[in-house]
């Protein structure tokens, strides 16, 4: 057996090392790697930062546990970017497999953070079933679909949700979508209503999201953890008093990428030596 052959039988357990350092160094330790980030996501935050203190918008927790790594770290900058711009949050939940529960993670977190106040910066409406009857019904009066918050107050004594009777009074509708959710707030609310619609879909999700961008139809997508990793950015850029807080999909970019280089060395090598060994014979 030549050495080359001696490197090809190299103990599996070296390379599952390696992988295992790969994704534990960056969570330790932040590399902080170069985040370019694209149009769609640009778009996204150029609207949320063209708001005005006092502004409302609605974000919308329509995904469950399972997508909480890809979406969770979308919704966490967007609540930042908002609460420092003064603009007040309604959250609701369309997605009946946990939704709610996110927003109430989330929500908690940005408090945490941020010393965000519950009913005067931000709002908790809940879960609503009903998907696009819910959806059109918002488009009429806000009260109907959510006549309380998750804790019971009624929504008119909220002063989080002052004066927002309908989608007139809503500057940005953003979705965070693991479902058909994300295409039904574009295809109704935008096309219905005229209001503005942004989503935040999971990585396999975000290529169909990409053609109503083209269209005119959402004025943006954060597509996976890289794209949640984008916003991160940008508020950190634009925001550095919010630059120490805690950027996941950051880290989850770092890690991704230092295994995937791993595993692509790893590729060619054992290419080369099957290919030396060959010669060799």
């Amino acid at each position: 057996m030549n050495w080359a052959q001696k490197l090809l039988m190299i103990d599996r357990r070296i390379i599952f090392l390696l992988v295992f350092l790969g994704a534990l160094i960056p969570i330790l330790v932040p590399i902080g790697l170069a985040v370019r980030v694209s149009p769609p996501v640009k778009s996204i935050f150029d609207r949320v930062e063209g708001l005005k203190p006092g502004d409302a918008i609605m974000l919308s927790f329509d995904y469950g546990p399972s997508d909480g790594p890809e979406l969770d770290p979308m919704a966490n900058a967007i609540l930042r970017h908002c609460h420092k711009k003064g603009v007040r949050v309604l959250g609701l939940s369309l997605f009946p497999l946990g939704g709610v529960d996110m927003g109430i993670a989330r929500f908690s977190q940005l408090s945490l953070e941020t010393g965000a106040r519950s009913g005067i910066d931000y709002v908790n409406l809940g879960y609503k079933d009903g998907g696009q009857a819910a959806m059109k019904l918002l488009g009429e009066s806000l009260p109907a679909v959510f006549p309380s918050d998750v804790t019971g107050q009624p929504v008119g004594e909220i002063p989080a949700a002052q004066g927002v009777r309908n989608y007139n009074d809503i500057e940005l509708v953003i979705s965070l979508a693991t479902s058909v959710l994300g295409e039904w707030w574009i295809n109704l609310v935008n096309a219905q209503f005229g209001v503005d619609v942004a989503v935040g879909s999971t990585a396999v999700s975000a290529p169909k999201y990409y053609a109503y961008v083209e269209a005119g139809q959402a004025i943006g997508v954060m597509g996976g953890m890289k794209g949640a990793s984008e916003y991160e950015d940008l508020v950190a850029q634009n925001y550095p008093a919010l630059a120490g807080l805690s950027r996941t999909a950051t880290v989850g970019m770092d890690v991704q990428s230092i295994v995937h280089l791993i595993i692509i060395m790893f590729i060619v090598f054992g290419n080369v030596m099957f290919i030396m060994t060959k010669r060799m014979k």
